[in-house]
């Protein structure tokens, strides 16, 4: 496609968009002038659905009226509650409906994976990780090698780009596979890295990962419902991720468990709870743990239903749209915003975001200044600032339009 810079353009880009009434189904924070903000923040936190409220009241409406009744007289009742999400979750992450199950929080999930699938031996005991992985996972993955007496700073292995590059490549992931992976018992990435929006080539690092026996997982906080997945085809051991970004569940919200069928039946140590025992004989409190033969297996307590009540509301919609009309509006848009971002001459700012990404675009400012952030703050940009020098945006197909993009465009290319 040829772009242009001129705002009818965008607006022409706007008219023939087939997802352009969405927008209108989401609630758009608005300035102090009653315009609206340019919001290219939902990477952080996903806007809210018009209809979050009709979903909650829905279960509000149960409680009071039903009580405890309502796990099993609700409208919607509240013992299977989460079950109502696995099948929009299977689509979106390309799995099976036994392989996902909405729970706990991202990193709650996280330490429960590690715990399974993190099993140290005097053969294998390193772990992979980006080095400039979202700090939340290296404190989880450092406690786990610290939790079976081990030092991390041998243990860990910490990817990193190449010199005068921001971006990991492939190439050199395998390279150090191929040369330790005799040693290594886990790769754990963001399918996404958070503050480059890398997407990472989740088949061929899973394949020759699995062909030295080392077990792979990912952190899908920036992926899920941003890119295209397939955990089950590509033979990921396990994902987690939370259900606040793009997938616009509410500040906080409950996240969610990818574990391959292929371990659903094996006696992988786990921590358990009693939301994860055969539904079956559950509620006849037996002494020993009897694990669900699936992602459910995982489960310690009963979750939030106001939460889960949330989420669904966000994931009827992308059962309405579709990741494939998603992803190929998202694909529009950044290749837009990336052909104005180079149409700017200013050598103060540079996109380290590679090809190979979502609807996240990074953009470093030379000599990490914060000014210019605050500057389109000021005009009306929600956007997110990442230290040392990064700006990052994020127009989300569902409720952006080219105009914001556009909008964008100009006020960045006025203040520089």
């Amino acid at each position: 496609m040829t772009y242009n810079t001129s705002k009818d353009f965008a607006c022409q880009m706007d008219s023939i968009d087939p997802l352009k009434s969405f927008q209108d189904r989401f609630y758009i924070p608005k300035q102090k002038n009653g315009e609206r903000h340019i919001y290219l923040c939902g990477n952080s936190l996903g806007l809210q659905s018009k209809n979050t409220s009709q979903y909650i009241e829905q279960e509000l409406k149960d409680w009071k009226n039903l009580g405890v009744e309502g796990h099993f007289h609700a409208k919607n009742p509240w013992l299977p509650y989460h079950e109502f999400l696995s099948d929009s979750y299977s689509r979106i992450l390309g799995a099976r409906v036994s392989e996902v199950v909405a729970m706990n929080t991202l990193s709650v999930n996280l330490h429960l994976m590690l715990v399974s699938f993190y099993r140290p031996d005097n053969k294998r005991f390193k772990i992979v990780i980006e080095d400039d992985a979202f700090p939340s996972d290296i404190y989880a993955v450092e406690s786990h090698i610290k939790h079976h007496n081990l030092n991390p700073e041998n243990i860990l292995i910490r990817l990193k780009p190449r010199e005068g590059e921001s971006s990991i490549r492939t190439e050199d992931i395998e390279e150090i596979i191929n040369n330790q992976g005799d040693q290594i018992a886990l790769l754990m990435l963001g399918g996404v890295n958070y503050y480059t929006g890398q997407v990472f080539d989740f088949k061929n690092i899973t394949r020759f990962c699995h062909k030295k026996g080392i077990k792979v997982g990912f952190d899908l906080a920036h992926a899920v419902g941003n890119i295209e997945l397939s955990l089950h085809e590509w033979q990921v051991d396990f994902a987690v991720w939370c259900s606040y970004k793009y997938l616009n569940s509410g500040p906080g919200s409950i996240g969610g468990v990818f574990v391959h069928s292929k371990h659903h039946n094996s006696e992988l140590h786990r921590f358990a709870g009693w939301w994860g025992h055969n539904k079956e004989d559950r509620f006849k409190m037996p002494d020993k743990f009897n694990p669900i033969k699936s992602a459910e297996g995982w489960q310690l307590s009963n979750p939030p239903i106001l939460s889960l009540a949330a989420i669904r509301a966000s994931l009827s919609i992308f059962d309405e749209v579709g990741m494939e009309a998603l992803i190929k509006k998202s694909t529009k848009m950044t290749s837009y915003l990336v052909f104005l971002l180079k149409n700017i001459s200013s050598n103060r700012i540079s996109i380290i975001t590679p090809k190979e990404r979502g609807c996240q675009i990074s953009i470093r400012v030379s000599g990490g200044d914060k000014v210019l952030f605050d500057k389109i703050t000021q005009r009306g940009v929600i956007a997110d600032w990442r230290e040392p020098d990064v700006i990052r945006v994020a127009p989300v197909p569902l409720y952006n339009s080219y105009l914001d993009v556009f909008n964008f465009y100009k006020i960045l290319e006025e203040i520089l």
